[in-house]
């Protein structure tokens, strides 16, 4: 009896004696998108072609969190972007180039540390048409706006707030790393979000200098100086000197029984045009400042549980070049998407877009649909059958 007795006593110290082990988890998660696609002209030809992430950027990532106590939560994401026809890395050939961040949460909100998204993708994005069902190439002309997400943020230290009855905000800022020089190649962005039954709302504001280098070449795993050109679509490659490139964003989307409207505006600066020193090159000799409007409206609507149909307008009017009328951009997208189950989908996307003017290189305006070759003429379409599953 003394011996069982003092087994349990042993038991019990030794129990005690343990730490308390926070709990955690890791997730694998990730999305696979497939499809075949037909572009009216490509650099001047016709192309049938297999084209992988148009729906959804084909990818797989980890996340996870820590419970650490009080109400605070470690939390991680790796996620990389891939081509499924090819094998390839995406976004420049980098591990992790979709995301990569480390962070803590609180009842009071979110910091996170790393490779992120701006606050206009944050809260401007969700209610695009390239967001929801229109894909990488039912986005504005060249994501010129980068409401598509085109470009990421490195470096970059982030706060997203709680939620407080639908309202969230938050903000970014990014650091240079140029001794000496602590606003070159800086980013910051502010943005807000509403979401509350029928109703999403988002607006926000992206800053950024040395946007060539910083910005538009930030999928590149070498180091980027500014004789390079990191821009190729011809809507605003020939900017690529601006000093400063800015968009300010909002939008937002009302659901009416099946149906759901929607409307988004932007407006991007290249400020400081002709800083070949820092920026980029300037083939065009630019100087002072180019800015583009931007007006997206859809609607969408929800036939079936499994079927969902839409259609967007949209239109672009850049700045006059050297005299000449500016550049301007009709786009009109059709889709339909189908869910087989919860985690797989069929869909069709149709593109259709009229150039006009003279764009950022000085010549006549060439259409060119977000994320394809462009166009030799005003005009291109492209059409888009693809499978998409989420694991």
């Amino acid at each position: 009896m003394k011996r069982e007795i003092s087994y349990v006593v042993a038991t019990v110290a030794m129990s005690a004696a343990v730490p308390a082990f926070a709990q955690s988890s890791v997730v694998l998660y990730g999305l696979i998108d497939e499809g075949l696609e037909f572009n009216t002209n490509a650099g001047g030809h016709p192309l049938y072609n297999m084209v992988s992430g148009v729906h959804g950027g084909s990818r797989f990532g980890l996340r996870g969190s820590e419970d650490l106590g009080g109400g605070m939560k470690a939390i991680f994401r790796l996620e990389n972007g891939f081509d499924v026809n090819s094998g390839k890395l995406g976004q420049g050939g980098l591990m992790f180039g979709r995301q990569a961040y480390v962070g803590l949460t609180t009842r009071f909100g979110t910091l996170t540390l790393g490779r992120q998204y701006d606050s206009v993708v944050d809260y401007v994005g969700p209610v695009t048409v390239g967001d929801q069902w229109g894909g990488t190439i039912g986005s504005h002309p060249g994501d010129l706006d980068n409401f598509d997400n085109t470009q990421r943020t490195n470096n970059a230290v982030k706060y997203t707030s709680a939620d407080y009855g639908g309202l969230t905000f938050g903000g970014l800022y990014s650091f240079g790393g140029i001794a000496g020089s602590a606003a070159r190649n800086q980013v910051w962005s502010l943005g807000a979000g509403y979401n509350n039954g029928p109703l999403l709302l988002g607006v926000g504001y992206l800053n950024v200098r040395n946007p060539n280098v910083s910005f538009f070449g930030s999928s590149s795993s070498s180091t980027l100086t500014a004789a390079t050109n990191n821009i190729a679509s011809p809507v605003y490659s020939g900017y690529a000197s601006a000093n400063t490139y800015q968009v300010f964003g909002a939008g937002g989307n009302y659901t009416f029984g099946a149906s759901t409207v929607g409307a988004t505006y932007s407006y991007t600066r290249f400020a400081g045009l002709g800083d070949t020193k820092t920026s980029g090159p300037n083939t065009v000799h630019y100087t002072g400042s180019a800015f583009f409007n931007n007006v997206e409206l859809s609607y969408k609507y929800q036939l079936t549980t499994a079927l969902v149909l839409g259609a967007e307008y949209d239109y672009t009017r850049g700045t006059s070049v050297d005299g000449h009328d500016a550049a301007q951009y009709h786009q009109a997208t059709v889709g339909a998407d189908y869910f087989l189950s919860k985690r797989t989908d069929v869909y069709m996307i149709g593109v259709y877009q009229k150039a006009l003017g003279f764009d950022s290189t000085g010549k006549p305006a060439v259409a060119a649909i977000n994320q394809v070759t462009a166009s030799t003429s005003d005009r291109q379409a492209v059409v888009r059958l693809g499978l998409r599953h989420t694991f």
